[in-house]
């Protein structure tokens, strides 16, 4: 069963639908990263302007492969040893889109020590868009009874599943100096 509802939410994302989905501390909106339609649902779903940027997960740290390449070997292994995990860290980046970065030319990026989520990016193939479930100004989601109230019948399909650890958004750290931005 559980199989069946990933594969589903795989199928949604792969032609550019929006998915609601768990993850360590919050619910989230997911989109595939390339699909320009699916962001800009999501940010009009969260009220929330393009210039912010985006959070993206993948499946393991080889989807994230181009911008690891332009950090040293110690910023490197301090990444990889937070992964799979709440640890967001942000990099240098030049293959997202805008609507990715914000105009910033970074990006901010994941492996999620949720297994489900981890697992849907796994499916999925690569980067995803994996932003808190809220509207600008209100606290993350953090239960599926609210995400349905909330953006049930705004999103294309609600993952089944609950948050793994303590409540709240992940930490974000620059990649380049380990400063804590959130």
């Amino acid at each position: 069963m559980i199989d069946d509802e990933i594969q589903r939410a795989t199928a949604v994302l792969m032609v550019g639908g929006v998915i609601a989905h768990a993850c360590e501390g919050v619910w989230g909106l997911a989109c595939d990263a390339y699909s320009l339609a699916g962001v800009r649902r999501i940010l009009e779903l969260k009220r929330r302007s393009f210039v912010e940027g985006l959070i993206l997960i993948g499946g393991q740290s080889a989807d994230f492969a181009l911008e690891l390449a332009g950090l040293s070997a110690e910023q490197r292994e301090k990444l990889e040893n937070s992964w799979p995990g709440p640890e967001t860290w942000v990099m240098e980046t030049h293959r997202f889109p805008v609507w990715i970065t914000g105009g910033r030319g970074t990006v901010a990026v994941r492996v999620p020590g949720h297994d489900q989520a981890r697992e849907l990016a796994q499916r999925f193939g690569g980067p995803l868009v994996s932003t808190s479930a809220n509207r600008t100004g209100e606290e993350p989601t953090t239960r599926q009874e609210e995400v349905v109230r909330g953006f049930g019948d705004l999103v294309d399909y609600v993952l089944p599943g609950a948050i793994s650890g303590p409540e709240g958004p992940s930490r974000i750290r620059v990649a380049a100096s380990g400063e804590v931005m959130r």
